[in-house]
């Protein structure tokens, strides 16, 4: 396997999994009445676009094709979501799931740090995002939490 077809198979699940996440905080953040929950969605769409962005020019600049859709996984995620959103469990049901997408990405994330195969240029990008991949996470786990306190 050349080193562009190793970036490409390196960053591009990782696109996939943080397009997903983008996608699905853009449709929470039009969905939850609680303005200060979706000012925190769209804010963190805006970090997911930003990833997607900086992974898709290390992808093209080693001369591959970045990942243009998300997952099938992100997509039922994203449906589930909805579906406990409109069971009543709006606020939760959200930040459940987008917990959950946080997980993902996190995981994908550590497994291309750790892969042996992972190039230099990919491992760099992945290191550089890796503190705000983190951040989103935590905020979403804890914000999973309080919300499930306060039930």
């Amino acid at each position: 396997m050349n080193n562009q077809t190793k970036i490409q198979h390196s960053l591009n699940d990782l696109i996939e999994i943080a397009r997903d996440g983008k996608d699905f905080y853009t449709e929470a953040a039009s969905k939850v009445k609680d303005a200060e929950l979706s000012a925190l969605f769209t804010r963190i769409v805006g970090i997911k676009g930003d990833i997607v962005t900086r992974l898709s020019a290390v992808v093209a600049a080693a001369g591959g094709d970045p990942a243009k859709h998300g997952t099938m996984v992100g997509t039922m995620q994203q449906f589930y979501g909805k579906v406990r959103a409109a069971l009543g469990d709006t606020e939760y049901g959200y930040v459940a799931e987008l917990e959950e997408s946080e997980d993902r990405l996190l995981k994908a994330f550590n497994e291309t740090l750790t892969d042996n195969d992972t190039p230099a240029a990919a491992r760099a990008e992945v290191e550089r995002l890796l503190p705000q991949v983190r951040e989103c996470h935590n905020v979403m786990r804890d914000r999973k939490r309080a919300l499930k306190l306060a039930s």
